[in-house]
């Protein structure tokens, strides 16, 4: 008798069987209804207590603005220009005039010409210390509360303490994130949906390409779309993949990288139809984009970037970060403060007269500030060096006191001396004018309740309207 397979022919065959089986099975799965979670993390959620602000557009300036040429008018340090500083070094006085602006006669710098028109919007904090004198480490706490550890930033904290009301967005945008800082944007040991989402927004690709690509040809978020399968082809391979994540959920009853998985890719799913449309602002009409300053210019890539965070916010994204870069001014200041400043203020003029026509500044609390401020004392000649003693920051809406200035620095500017404002206090302050009390909002991690205070901060309430 002729056998037609040998014993190993057998064995190789009803082994790939096996494969077969398990393929076909995986089939089924994928054409099974995806479970769901049972209450989506990124659903809002009520405050603490009523809110004054609902949504956050924070201008984060890295390299830290010199407040002794901005915001904080010091005539005593003109007066004493080329004397020697209580700190060492010779004191450095601004070379740009400060007046007084709009009704209620706050000190701004002619180098924000527009800002200066909305004066009576701001709520300047001008007794603003941290911890930190280095870059790397102010900037962490800034964002996070510490310098020490990784910790989650507080665009986290905000989502996850009050969710978001697009469920086809992004809770938290990183617009421009500096390269190696994805600790001020990061989540931490907070679910990962909680983190921010970084895009690459900066001037036009060309024509009307806005919705997907900016900067030289670079995509603002790389593969938002696969043009090899259709959406209902995607939803398929999503399916098969999302159902493989549940098994692994059900085996083990705790895995939070899976859950962040899940939810991350469905999120990015829904991305696909919504975040183009939101990023192409050809819809936009030409007295929109030159308010903004976006139609060309040093102000275009700032303007954009300011005209998308209002899109975002109006659509229900909960904060959204704006990072400008080059403010690190050791030498050279007398040229590269005035370029940096005029990038920006155009931008942030047509912000907020955009928020408030559209009757939105009231609600949207937009904050602008670097990590830290600059030495009245001169650098290099023509430069300030890192000052985190004493600082300014501003705010804008959400329930802040319009036209008004908080704290104070002494004569020159070096320290904070009154209603000092420390980071601490800062981030305090932002939380509860989201409804969020800084102490009640927690996550038990290690065996800890941690919280972005940490065991600190004291809410300025003279700010608060």
């Amino acid at each position: 008798m002729t056998h037609l397979f040998s014993r190993r022919a057998a064995l190789q065959s009803v082994s790939a069987g096996f494969g077969y089986l398990a393929f076909a099975g995986l089939s089924s799965m994928a054409n099974a209804k995806t479970p769901t979670a049972n209450e989506n993390p990124l659903s809002p959620k009520p405050p603490h207590f009523p809110a004054k602000a609902k949504r956050v557009i924070f201008l984060c300036m890295t390299g830290a603005p010199s407040h002794v040429d901005t915001f904080d008018y010091k005539p005593q340090l003109n007066a004493d220009h080329g004397k020697n500083g209580r700190y060492g070094g010779k004191l450095l006085g601004s070379q740009w005039d400060f007046k007084q602006r709009g009704d209620s006669g706050l000190w701004i710098s002619d180098l924000f010409p527009s800002v200066a028109q909305h004066a009576d919007d701001l709520c300047l904090i001008r007794s603003m210390h941290c911890d930190q004198p280095v870059h790397p480490a102010a900037q962490t706490q800034m964002h996070t509360g510490t310098a020490q550890f990784v910790r989650p930033s507080i665009g986290a904290w905000t989502l996850y303490g009050l969710g978001t009301e697009n469920d086809s967005m992004p809770g938290f945008i990183s617009l421009s994130a500096p390269a190696g800082q994805s600790n001020s944007y990061g989540s931490a040991f907070l679910p990962a949906i909680y983190g921010g989402t970084p895009i690459n927004a900066g001037v036009r690709g060309g024509g009307g390409g806005m919705a997907r690509r900016f900067g030289g040809g670079g995509s603002a978020v790389p593969d938002i779309e696969n043009s090899r399968y259709t959406s209902t082809q995607q939803r398929k391979q999503l399916d098969l993949i999302q159902s493989l994540n549940h098994n692994k959920l059900r085996r083990d009853e705790y895995q939070p990288g899976v859950e962040g998985i899940i939810e991350s890719y469905e999120l990015a799913f829904r991305m696909q139809d919504t975040l183009p449309e939101l990023m192409d602002v050809s819809g936009e009409s030409d007295a929109t984009l030159k308010m903004y300053g976006a139609d060309g210019g040093a102000t275009e890539r700032f303007g954009r970037q300011c005209l998308l965070a209002r899109r975002f916010v109006e659509s229900g994204v909960r904060f959204v970060e704006i990072n400008h870069g080059g403010w690190d001014h050791h030498t050279n200041l007398s040229n590269d403060l005035p370029n940096r400043c005029n990038e920006i203020d155009k931008p942030i003029a047509g912000l907020l007269k955009d928020l408030k026509q559209r009757d939105m500044l009231k609600d949207t609390l937009v904050i602008w500030g670097g990590e830290f401020g600059r030495t009245p004392a001169a650098q290099n000649g023509d430069g300030r060096d890192h000052n985190n003693k004493g600082y300014t920051t501003w705010m804008a809406g959400g329930g802040v006191k319009a036209g008004f200035s908080y704290g104070e620095t002494d004569e020159h500017g070096y320290a904070a001396v009154q209603d000092k404002c420390h980071i601490h206090d800062w981030h305090a302050t932002i939380l509860h004018l989201l409804g969020l009390n800084h102490e009640q909002l927690t996550y038990r991690y290690a065996g800890r309740d941690f919280r972005l205070t940490d065991v600190h901060g004291n809410v300025a309430s003279d700010i608060i309207a």
